[in-house]
């Protein structure tokens, strides 16, 4: 019977397989290595456009806080020009306070009293006079408490000095009342200014 070796056979289809092995792993490896890199490309780009989205708005953002600071600053601007303007209303309002105040001291002066000085400090008048009487002060002020221009009479002192024949001598304080605020409220009645005049 005759013998038939097969090994060379076995060892050449042993090899094939081998290579075929090696030949899918290689491609196996290098789709992977592929597949990587495609991956690396992919990831790299998602974050670059993250940062590229993160950059615009860091950039709306700093946009956004110069146009607040920008209305901020407008507002403020707007509240210093408010407050200008309402000081130079009141102001006009009260230019023609002064007129008045003089005139109110003349209505409530009372007859046998004179004023030797007036200062005013604020809305804070001092009055230095003299006086026929104590009962002049007190009508003085009086007429003081009742005006529309003028109020809180303050008595400070009265005294009768030597070489003085006329009476006693006297300071007195009052406020005077401000118009700034309301012309309506504190502008004076042509009725009531008519009624002081004949007041002691």
């Amino acid at each position: 019977m005759p013998r038939i070796n097969l090994l060379p056979w076995r060892d050449e289809q042993r090899r094939e397989r081998k290579l075929h092995f090696m030949i899918s792993l290689g491609g196996a490896t290098i789709a992977a290595l592929a597949l990587t890199f495609i991956g690396y490309l992919l990831f790299n780009s998602m974050i670059a456009a993250q940062e590229h989205r993160n950059q615009l708005l860091t950039e709306q953002i700093a946009q956004l806080d110069k146009q607040i600071e920008e209305i901020n600053n407008l507002e403020s601007a707007k509240q210093k020009f408010i407050a200008r303007m309402d000081i130079i209303e009141r102001l006009q309002r009260s230019r023609p306070e002064i007129v008045h105040v003089f005139d109110e001291i003349v209505r409530t002066l009372p007859d046998g009293a004179y004023l030797t000085g007036v200062k005013q400090t604020d809305k804070r008048l001092k009055f230095d006079g003299v006086a026929q009487s104590s009962t002049r002060v007190s009508a003085f002020m009086r007429n003081i408490d009742s005006s529309e221009w003028l109020k809180n009479p303050e008595l400070e002192v009265v005294e009768t000095k030597q070489g003085q024949p006329l009476g006693a001598s006297f300071t007195l304080y009052a406020d005077q009342v401000s118009t700034a605020g309301s012309m309506d409220e504190t502008t004076p009645k042509p009725g009531n200014a008519v009624a002081r005049r004949g007041a002691p």
